[in-house]
């Protein structure tokens, strides 16, 4: 027989059961979400997934920078223009003619002019000679990728190669293509077709092994796998490599037409050159510039566009 303790008071005098004792309620204040604008900062709204005016500040800072990085790169861009025709003005140097004589004469010759015949050539060996190279870098540096012990095998040869000053192996070039728009094409593929092939072969070795195997319980096929998800990985450092063969390949195209040449914007620098037409000469170096920074330019907008997933998630990681 169990015995239940019941309450008693001092005399003895057993006591009514009360209700169980509850807690007193605690009221929890509101907590911001996780991540939120105004978590951490007191008197901020709870619950409020929106930035205070300190966030947004944060938010708007980076491109209020690169806005004014632009402004200031053209007006840097700008000011050199000035001096140079204000330090030219009164020049009368046969080598560093007035400005105002060298654009004047720009206009003579290559809008106005027949110097437009050296543009056209120049700019089909290059079209040429990038387009073969670029496909020969990607292409290439893919088989290299999936055929590891191939590339293991010929890296070192590789590496050796690429080394080589294109400008050394031109001669070798002339004896055996001879003198044509063939050694044009050539140079210029032989010169640029390192950085992209070397690029993605480190860019497709880089691709994170999670999503190879992801492909493999997938059953993806080899080409399914390169082209749905080791090809859109290594784009970014492929885009870098392209980026540099256009720019090796621009140099080639005019040095490939300073040797034994008789068309082009480099046959007609050098030609100029050894006429003493100074000013001739100058008209020919701005016009390369100038197509040089188009082509460039292109580049940049292909490269947003083809990239442009790449380039957003880079922003916002640099806004955390």
């Amino acid at each position: 027989m169990s015995t239940t303790n019941s309450p008693r008071d001092a005399g003895g005098t057993t006591l009514p059961a009360s209700a169980p004792a509850t807690a007193p309620a605690v009221t929890v204040p509101d907590v911001a979400p996780a991540g939120s604008g105004s978590a951490g900062r007191p008197g901020a709204p709870a619950g409020n997934g929106q930035r205070g005016p300190a966030g947004n500040g944060r938010r708007r800072a980076p491109a209020a920078l690169r806005a004014l990085a632009s402004v200031w790169r053209l007006w840097f861009f700008a000011a050199l223009i000035v001096a140079w025709w204000l330090a030219s003005a009164s020049s009368s140097s046969p080598y560093f003619p007035p400005l105002s004589e060298i654009l004047h004469r720009l206009v003579d010759l290559w809008i106005t002019g027949d110097s437009k015949k050296d543009l056209v050539p120049s700019l089909e060996h290059f079209a040429i000679g990038y387009a073969m190279a670029g496909a020969i870098g990607v292409v290439g540096g893919a088989l290299l990728w999936y055929f590891r012990h191939v590339r293991d095998a010929i890296t070192p040869l590789l590496y050796f190669v690429y080394v080589i000053p294109s400008a050394a192996i031109l001669p070798a070039i002339i004896a055996v293509l001879g003198i044509g728009n063939g050694m044009k094409i050539a140079i210029i593929v032989l010169a640029s077709v390192w950085p992209t092939l070397l690029n993605t072969v480190d860019g497709m070795r880089g691709v994170d092994p999670l999503q190879l195997d992801t492909a493999r319980v997938l059953h993806m096929s080899p080409l399914r796998t390169v082209r749905s998800v080791v090809l859109p990985a290594a784009l970014p450092q492929i885009m870098a490599g392209l980026r540099n063969s256009l720019q090796i390949s621009i140099i080639m195209m005019v040095v490939s037409e300073l040797v034994a040449s008789t068309s082009g914007i480099g046959f007609f620098i050098l030609d100029a050159q050894q006429r003493f037409a100074i000013t001739d000469m100058w008209t020919g170096i701005i016009v390369l510039a100038v197509v040089g920074s188009l082509l460039t330019l292109v580049f940049v907008a292909v490269e947003r566009l083809v990239l442009g997933w790449y380039i957003g998630a880079r922003a916002v990681e640099g806004k955390r």
